[in-house]
Formats: C-alpha cells, structure tokens, sequence
C-alpha cells in the first residue's frame, strides 16, 4: 500500500510536538518543554506549563491537531511559577477561561504577593547562569484565577495521576506521576540537559542533571527532592528541560544524581549553597547575601552576550 504523504504544514505542526508516552504530548518552545496530559475518563485534556511567551501559538496549533473539537484544556498545572514556566499563562488562562492550579507555596509568585529569591549568577555551570540576572523576576498576578492543589496529592481532572511536592528549585515545586506506567514530568526538579550551559541548551544533548543551579534557592531540599524521585523507579522522565529519557540507563543515571548530588548537582560556591533562602505562605522571609563577585560576574555576562550576539550577526550575514 502506498503511503499517504504528509503536507508542508502538516510536517511543520509534527515538528512542534513529540511523544512522551500514551496519552502524553510534549512541546519544546526555545528552551523549555511544556507537557498536555489527555484523561481517559471523559474527553479533555490538561496543559501542563506554558512555557515562554512564543509558545502560545505552538500550544494552540498542537491542542487543536490532537484534540479536535476540545481544542481547550480542562485546567492549566504549573510545575512552579519561574517566568520560563509562565510565559503564555495569562494570555491562555483568559483565552480559554480555565483555572490554574499550582501548590498553594506557588500562590504568593502568582498573586502579584512576592518575586522569588533572585536568581543566582555566581552557582557556575555555563553561560545562562552567568545571564540569569537578566532573567524577569517579577510575579504573576492571576487576577483571582489561581486554585491550589488538594493537599491529598491528587490533580484535578486527571485521575490517574498525582502530584509529588518536589521543592528546592521553588518553594512549591511539584512533579506530576503517573503510577501505572511510571510516567514521570519532573518540571525542573531533574532536567535532561545541562540547562547551565548554552551549549546544551542549543543541541540539548541528553544529561540527566539536578534542578538548573541559577534559580535554586535550597540545595537541602533540592537533594531531598531527587532522592524521592529516585525512589519512585519511573519508566519514563520528561522534564521541563531537554529530552524526555526512559529504561534502565535513565534509571541508573538518576540513582547516580541521588548518590552524587553533592558532587554531581550542588555548586562548589553560590549565593544559595551554604545558606538557603526561607519562604513561606507569603512568599520570600529571608535571602542570604550575594556574593561579592556577583558584579564582575554580571560585566563578564554582558561582554559575553555581546559577543556571542557578534558572531551570530556575522553567521546570520553570511548565509
């Protein structure tokens, strides 16, 4: 039988999206996936994350391909509130009229109540932390869109799955699981790059790594979190950033980051490492001091980004 050849839009839309597992779809928007979750009991789905700005027409091409005629989710889920995470957010809560449910310690991030602790450009790791205090800090305001998430672990609409509270990227991180197949959306609680590093961002060559050291602000808790999610054996990671991995290696790969996450994970220096910042119900409490180096850090950041900027000029004017 001959086969039915795909159209230029048709193989432009496939390339937005990838397959995570059944009933699971990712989409990468310049350096961050967002994930839609279809239930089996009833006909909607769910999006998890919004990405940057630029990904709510991705979300609603993709949306409309998948789900005709559903073409709105039942609810947004956020993993946690970093502005990388939130981008579409507003635009796609009002668009479709839906409720965003986050971990009620997200709440004062997007209620307008408190920014997060800086991000830290002094934790090392490669080019975006040294450019992460360029980064928006401000706080979402949802204009009383916001609900929180049963304290039971449980997510409304999808019943076959469940939420961990998986903190030390941000105060109320979460990963979402599901058991059956072991199916597991970490948010940037792991990541499967080296999100520090441009390089990785741009090839996004496959590393099972720890949450991205520029918006840590709790490493005690960020080791706690990938120990829990070691214990739970998944099949399958996708995560906020990078390629989804699966089978034994990605298992083996994150015994060892829960093994090693002193040496594997944690910065050798950073704002947050010996000291964390403290948040609570009303958001940040208490941020230990920066670091010295931080302003020659934020000069050498800059040099760098005009640099780079050169270069791909030059590229760009080449072609």
């Amino acid at each position: 039988m001959k086969q039915k050849k795909t159209t230029p839009i048709q193989e432009n839309l496939y390339k937005k999206w990838f397959l995570v597992a059944p009933g699971v779809w990712g989409i990468k928007d310049i350096m961050v996936n967002v994930y839609l979750i279809h239930a089996n009991a009833g006909n909607h789905w769910v999006l998890v994350d919004t990405g940057l700005p630029t990904a709510a027409a991705k979300i609603r091409q993709v949306s409309a391909h998948l789900f005709w005629p559903q073409t709105s989710p039942s609810a947004i889920i956020l993993t946690h509130g970093h502005f990388d995470h939130t981008g579409s957010l507003k635009k796609l809560a009002e668009e479709w009229d839906v409720p965003v449910y986050a971990h009620y310690l997200e709440a004062p991030y997007l209620t307008g109540r408190s920014s997060y602790p800086p991000p830290d450009p002094t934790a090392g790791g490669g080019l975006m932390t040294l450019l992460s205090w360029l980064f928006p800090k401000h706080p979402k305001d949802l204009n009383g869109r916001l609900l929180l998430l049963p304290e039971d672990g449980s997510i409304p609409g999808l019943p076959d799955w469940r939420y961990i509270h998986t903190p030390g990227h941000a105060p109320g991180h979460i990963s979402l699981y599901r058991e059956r197949d072991g199916v597991l959306l970490t948010g940037d609680a792991v990541v499967t790059t080296q999100q520090e590093s441009l390089w990785s961002v741009i090839t996004q060559a496959k590393k099972l790594c720890g949450p991205p050291r520029y918006f840590t602000c709790n490493w005690h808790e960020a080791q706690r979190t990938v120990q829990k999610l070691a214990d739970l054996e998944p099949s399958v990671i996708a995560s906020g950033h990078g390629k989804p991995m699966k089978g034994n290696t990605m298992k083996a790969a994150l015994h060892r980051l829960a093994a090693n996450f002193d040496t594997a994970a944690r910065p050798s220096s950073g704002r947050y490492v010996k000291e964390a910042a403290v948040a609570g119900v009303n958001g940040v409490e208490y941020l230990p001091a920066p670091n010295t180096s931080q302003r020659w850090l934020k000069v050498g950041a800059a040099l760098a980004l005009i640099g780079i900027s050169g270069l791909l000029y030059r590229y760009t004017k080449k072609k």
